[in-house]
């Protein structure tokens, strides 16, 4: 994430910046540990005196990094969640988002496992971490699930990890409890895990159930870390890796379109020997967007000007293949999400959702 912010700032910068002046991204390390973001929050706020916030990675981090930043009005931009939390309706003023959120990663492959692979909903259960990131990911697959049978709920398999381990034989166990249950009761058994994971707990839970149910269909949403994800599971072996589906909202890395051949050159330049990937692709495009609000916004800069620009800006036009659109009633400017299936050469194929 932190890289394909820079490169986007790099570039910006090497253009001769933002009317003049140059971008530059402070870090601070929480460890994707909530216990320890009230202190970076802490540093970049007060010492480092930032301007606003880009590119916070995780809904658990996020659940003690937002009320922090809309107390002190500072601009919490390109989270890398696409939990709920950070989606109110109407949008909190100085929240805005640029990717899909979980509810809509989820719902589009509920959607595709339904109506293409043709499972009945039954048949999905959901793999989730044991917190915020787990429950946005489990409530958005409730979702799709009730609008598919006409608004009726039922209940679904739920297999949880803790975070920040591959702890995933409770979850293991779970499964094939309930695989067993439903053989005695002479009904179809689960088909597909709708992951909501970190990836290396996806790869362990992938290894620890593939040889139990060859047949079984696994797909992730973004937040795992594709790249991450398919190392893993390639140390594994390619029975493991093939066929994997991890939904994106950022288009093919391996595709060639002007804004990924955009970001592939920067990476390049700035991170040379740093393998293209989907999580810094979608950091390039939050630092993207950014920079073109604040070409909007002009010379005179401050958080309320900002906001003000972005409520207003429509159909940018920086290579997505759909514009990305927010207004004061939507601090979110794109809804897409893009589907990839790994193969035999640990490459992700573009797949058709729909």
């Amino acid at each position: 994430m932190k890289r394909g912010i820079e490169a986007a700032f790099n570039v910006a910068n090497a253009n001769g910046g933002v009317y003049g002046r140059q971008l530059r991204l402070v870090a601070a390390d929480d460890g994707y540990e909530p216990t320890r973001t009230a202190v970076a929050m802490r540093e970049l706020y007060e010492k480092k005196q930032v301007f606003g916030l880009v590119g916070n990675v995780g809904t658990p981090t996020a659940v003690v990094a937002l009320p922090y930043a809309l107390d002190r009005k500072m601009l919490f931009f390109g989270a890398f969640t696409g939990a709920g939390l950070l989606r109110n309706d109407p949008p909190d003023r100085y929240v805005f988002n640029y990717r899909a959120s979980y509810a809509e990663e989820t719902a589009a492959v509920v959607n595709y496992l339904v109506k293409v692979r043709r499972l009945l909903p039954e048949q999905i259960a959901v793999f989730a971490q044991q917190d915020a990131y787990g429950d946005s990911g489990f409530a958005g697959v409730e979702k799709a699930i009730r609008s598919l049978r006409g608004g009726n709920a039922s209940p679904i398999l739920w297999l949880k990890y803790q975070r920040n381990t591959v702890d995933v034989e409770d979850a293991v166990a779970q499964l094939q409890q309930y695989n067993a249950q439903l053989q005695q009761k002479k009904r179809p058994p689960i088909k597909a895990a709708v992951m909501v994971p970190t990836y290396r707990a996806a790869a362990k839970f992938i290894e620890k159930t593939r040889d139990l149910y060859p047949d079984m269909i696994y797909t992730s949403v973004s937040f795992v870390g594709s790249t991450a994800l398919a190392d893993e599971l390639m140390l594994l072996g390619k029975k493991y890796a093939t066929g994997v589906i991890v939904t994106q909202v950022v288009p093919a890395v391996d595709g060639h379109s002007s804004l990924v051949l955009d970001y592939k050159s920067a990476l390049a330049k700035y991170f040379p020997g740093e393998a293209p990937d989907y999580v810094s692709l979608e950091g390039y495009v939050d630092a993207s967007v950014l920079i073109a609000a604040l070409h909007h916004n002009g010379a005179q800069l401050d958080t309320e000007g900002l906001v003000e620009t972005l409520e207003n800006l429509r159909d940018l036009d920086i290579g997505l293949g759909t514009p990305v659109i927010f207004s004061r009633s939507d601090h979110q400017g794109v809804h897409r999400v893009w589907g990839t299936q790994l193969n035999e050469t640990e490459h992700y194929q573009p797949i058709d959702l729909q």
